[in-house]
C-alpha cells in the first residue's frame, strides 16, 4: 500500500469519494478533503499516511454501506429437517442474519481487515450481486442447492449437520465450516486445498456431491439468460455476465462477513460484567492447563484475543480408529494427481480418502489425517464438531482433547496429551466458548447451550476419566511409506 504511484492513489480518493456518496449521512466529505491534499501534497510522508488511512477509511465506509440494512435479530432455529432419499435441504432464503455485518463491533480487527481485503474489491453493488449470487440455486445442476444451503445464515452459515447434504440428497463426507470470518483464514477448506475465497466459491459449483454443475460455464451460462443478472453485473463490473466476476461478487460479499462484538469482546475492550466468572476461569484454562492456545493461537506464548486459531493442519486423532490411513494414503498416491484440484475436491467430499486431510493437498507424510484449525467464535451454534461433525456438544469436544485421543495413531500432533481437567474445569472452558458468540446468535445461543447441556447430562461418549488423568501413552512410529 506504502508503494502505490499517483494513479493508485487517485482511484484511492475516487473510490473513496463513491463510496462516501453512497451514505447519506456523516462528515466524510470534510475528511476526503483533507485526505486529497495529503495524496497531493508534495510530501512523501505525507502521502504514505494518508494512503494508509484511506484504505483503512475506505473499508470502514464499505462496510457501513453494504451493512446500512442489517438487522440485530435473533433467529432461533431447530434441528435440520429429515430428509428423504434423493432430497436435497430446503433453500434458506435472505434474512436479516444473511445482511453484511458492520465494522463498527466491539473487537473488529481494523488493521488486520485492511491487510485482507483490497478496498476496491468492496464496492457495494458487487457486494450486493454476491449476496444474491449466495442464495441462486441456478448455479446447481437442477436448481435446488445453492451457497446458502450449507451455509445458512440462521445457523451461523452452517448447515447443522455432521456433514453436508447437496444435490440429489447426496451425502458428503466433511461438515460445512462457517463462512463467518472466512476472509481472515490463510486457506480455505478443512484441508486448506486453496487459498482465496474466489476459488473457494468456484469448487462447489461443480462437485458432484454439492451443486453438481457439469462445468462452471453452464452454471454462467444460467445466469447470464438473466436479465436482472445482466444489468447487476454491468452496475458493479462495468461489464457482461463471466466467471470471473461471479466469483469475485460472491466473495466480496463473503469478506463482508466479520463477526465479533460477542460478551468476551467487551470483556477484553473494560467490560468485566461482560462474561461470568465462570467464563474468565475458563479463558484462564483455554491459554494454560487445557493447552487450547496451542492451536488456536497465532504464537503458544500469547493469548490471541482475535481469531483464536493458528492457520495450522494438526492431527487431532479424529476419525482415525474408523480408517486404515496408510492404506488409503498409498491408494491416493496411485489415483489422484498431486496439485489437481478438481480431482481433490471430489475426492475430499465424496470419498472415504477424505480422512487424508492435508495430506490430499501436500503429500507429505506428516499431513497424513491433519486438518485446519476452525476459528472458534459463534462456536457454540455452529456444530456438530471437527471436520467430520462427529462430535454432538461442546463437552465432548472437551472429552476427546481431555483424553488425548488418538492413542494408536502414529501421527498424532505432538501437543495432544491427556489434560487431567476436572469437571467443574470442562465446564469453564465450555463457558468461555459460549462468551464467544457474537448478539445476532445470542437467541439460538442460549437454546443451543441449554440442549448441548441437557445431553451432556446423559451422554458423554468420549468421556475417559481413567485417560484423562494419566500418562501420554507411547505412540507407534509411522509405517514407512
Amino acid at each position: 500500500m506504502l508503494g502505490l504511484g499517483r494513479m493508485k492513489r487517485r482511484e484511492l480518493l475516487d473510490s473513496l469519494n463513491r463510496v462516501a456518496a453512497d451514505r447519506r449521512r456523516c462528515e466524510v466529505p470534510a475528511a476526503t478533503e483533507v485526505l486529497a491534499k495529503m495524496l497531493t501534497s508534495g510530501a512523501r510522508t505525507h502521502r504514505i499516511y494518508a494512503t494508509s488511512f484511506a484504505a483503512l477509511l475506505l473499508l470502514s465506509l464499505i462496510f457501513a454501506v453494504v451493512a446500512a440494512g442489517a438487522v440485530d435479530e435473533d433467529t432461533g432455529v431447530g434441528p435440520p429437517p429429515t430428509l428423504a432419499p434423493g432430497q436435497a435441504p430446503p433453500l434458506p432464503k435472505p434474512s436479516p442474519l444473511s445482511e453484511p455485518r458492520s465494522s463498527s463491533q466491539v473487537g473488529f480487527p481494523t488493521v488486520l481487515t485492511g491487510y485482507v481485503i483490497s478496498p476496491s474489491t468492496l464496492g457495494p453493488a458487487r457486494v450486493a450481486l454476491g449476496q444474491k449470487l449466495f442464495f441462486e440455486a441456478r448455479l446447481s445442476g437442477d436448481g435446488t442447492v445453492a451457497c446458502a444451503t450449507c451455509h445458512d445464515p440462521a445457523r451461523a452459515f452452517t448447515d447443522g449437520r455432521p456433514v453436508s447434504v447437496g444435490i440429489h440428497g447426496r451425502i458428503g463426507q466433511r461438515n460445512a465450516p462457517t463462512v463467518l470470518n472466512a476472509l481472515y483464514n490463510k486457506a480455505q477448506f478443512w484441508d486448506g486445498r486453496v487459498s482465496t475465497l474466489e476459488q473457494q466459491a468456484a469448487l462447489p459449483i461443480t462437485n458432484p456431491f454439492e451443486m453438481g454443475s457439469a462445468t462452471i460455464d453452464d452454471a454462467v451460462s444460467r445466469i447470464a439468460a438473466d436479465q436482472d443478472y445482466q444489468t447487476q453485473f454491468m452496475q458493479a463490473f462495468g461489464r457482461a455476465v463471466n466467471e470471473q466476476d461471479m466469483l469475485s461478487a460472491i466473495a466480496a460479499y463473503e469478506r463482508t462477513l466479520a463477526s465479533f462484538d460477542s460478551p468476551f469482546d467487551h470483556f477484553i475492550a473494560g467490560d468485566v460484567s461482560a462474561i461470568s466468572n465462570s467464563s474468565r476461569r475458563g479463558w484462564e484454562l483455554f491459554n494454560g492447563k487445557a493447552r487450547c492456545h496451542l492451536c488456536h493461537a497465532l504464537t503458544d506464548n500469547q493469548p490471541d484475543i482475535t481469531l483464536l486459531m493458528d492457520n495450522d493442519f494438526h492431527n487431532i486423532g479424529i476419525g482415525i480408529l474408523r480408517h486404515h490411513v496408510a492404506p488409503l494414503a498409498q491408494r491416493a498416491e496411485r489415483e489422484l494427481a498431486q496439485g489437481h484440484l478438481p480431482a481433490i475436491d471430489t475426492v475430499a467430499i465424496t470419498s472415504e480418502m477424505s480422512v487424508l486431510g492435508r495430506f490430499l493437498v501436500t503429500r507429505m507424510q506428516s499431513d497424513i489425517a491433519s486438518f485446519k484449525t476452525p476459528g472458534l467464535r459463534n462456536v457454540l451454534v455452529t456444530g456438530p464438531y471437527f471436520h467430520d461433525g462427529s462430535m454432538q456438544t461442546l463437552w465432548d469436544v472437551m472429552d476427546h482433547y481431555n483424553k488425548g485421543d488418538g492413542v494408536t495413531n502414529p501421527g498424532l500432533d505432538k501437543d495432544m496429551q491427556p489434560l487431567a481437567l476436572k469437571e467443574p474445569e470442562i465446564d469453564d472452558v465450555v463457558a468461555f466458548l459460549t462468551s464467544l458468540t457474537s448478539p445476532q446468535y445470542k437467541a439460538i445461543g442460549d437454546q443451543e447451550y441449554a440442549r448441548q447441556l441437557a445431553l451432556s447430562k446423559v451422554s458423554r461418549p468420549q468421556r475417559d476419566t481413567t485417560r484423562a488423568f494419566g500418562p501420554r501413552p507411547q505412540q507407534p512410529e509411522p509405517s514407512p511409506f
